[in-house]
């Protein structure tokens, strides 16, 4: 999983990591804004959801300490975090300014 992850996130891609959790309700309504996000923006951006349950390396190397938390990466690098759900243009915005 570990250079996997590696290599999803070290893409010229923004890569947006939807960090959730099953029993989350935030993350149940965040669902469907990142699917919008990602209908807006196609190709610009790949979405990508860890399951913290399942992947709590991955969570911990992060300091993933709520969900959802979004991790927007670029060429490996962390370009910006946030916890929580946030609107659909806040999201548009911040990926399309990297």
């Amino acid at each position: 999983m570990k250079s996997s992850f590696n290599e999803i996130i070290n893409s010229e891609t923004p890569v947006l990591i939807d960090f959730y959790a099953d029993w989350c309700g935030p993350c149940k309504s965040l669902a469907p804004i990142l699917k919008q996000v990602k209908e807006d923006l196609g190709d610009k951006v790949k979405i990508v959801k860890i399951d913290v349950d399942k992947n709590q390396t991955l969570a911990s190397r992060y300091q993933v300490r709520g969900v959802p938390t979004m991790i927007l990466f670029k060429n490996g690098n962390q370009m910006w975090r946030k916890s929580g759900v946030l609107p659909k243009e806040e999201i548009k915005n911040m990926i399309e300014s990297v």
